[in-house]
């Protein structure tokens, strides 16, 4: 009988707060919030170095989707011809089904370029059956706006420390690993 009295007061209290501040958001004109780790809809990202996509579609994404919603094409990378990048091939042309996509994350985690990534982007909806698929330069464009709002880098940038010299051992230390050995 207590515990009910207890909901029944916790249920109460929640009612006042909701009736003095409550918790909708005016949708569109207030953007819903997302979190840091929300995994939204796939995107490409770009190599601002280079001024290019990082994806070669090598299709390894495509081969690990288990919905199969993507598909891909390569061309040879006319900067590379040029010596600006070392990417030999480069996406030609890239969609997604948006409709089929489970954002799972297989992709961004098979991806041996980080050239894919899943956004903050959730809303995409469309009145057409096949308007959520997306081309390149949309996903390009997601991709871009998802680097600039969370400033993401490449592994490769992120690994890059400065080489820490090693330390000499002195030699009692060093003979007594060697004699272990």
């Amino acid at each position: 009988m207590l515990n009910s009295i207890k909901g029944l007061a916790l249920t109460f209290v929640s009612t006042l707060r909701g009736l003095r501040k409550p918790v909708t958001h005016q949708y569109p004109s207030v953007p819903t919030p997302v979190q840091d780790r929300f995994m939204g809809f796939p995107a490409l990202t770009w190599d601002q170095e280079v001024g290019e996509p990082f994806c070669t579609a090598c299709m390894v994404c495509i081969r690990n989707c288990p919905t199969q919603c993507m598909t891909a094409t390569m061309k040879d990378n006319p900067l590379h011809a040029e010596g600006k990048s070392s990417r030999r091939k480069i996406v030609d042309l890239f969609e997604i089904n948006l409709n089929r996509c489970i954002l799972c994350g297989i992709c961004v985690e098979v991806c041996n370029f980080d050239a894919i990534v899943m956004s903050h982007e959730h809303e995409m909806s469309t009145y057409q059956r096949n308007g959520d698929r997306v081309a390149l330069p949309d996903l390009l464009t997601i991709g871009q706006k998802y680097q600039r709002e969370t400033g993401w880098q490449p592994a490769a940038a992120r690994t890059k420390k400065p080489v820490a010299k090693p330390t000499p051992q002195p030699a009692a230390v060093a003979a007594e690993g060697e004699a272990k050995a």
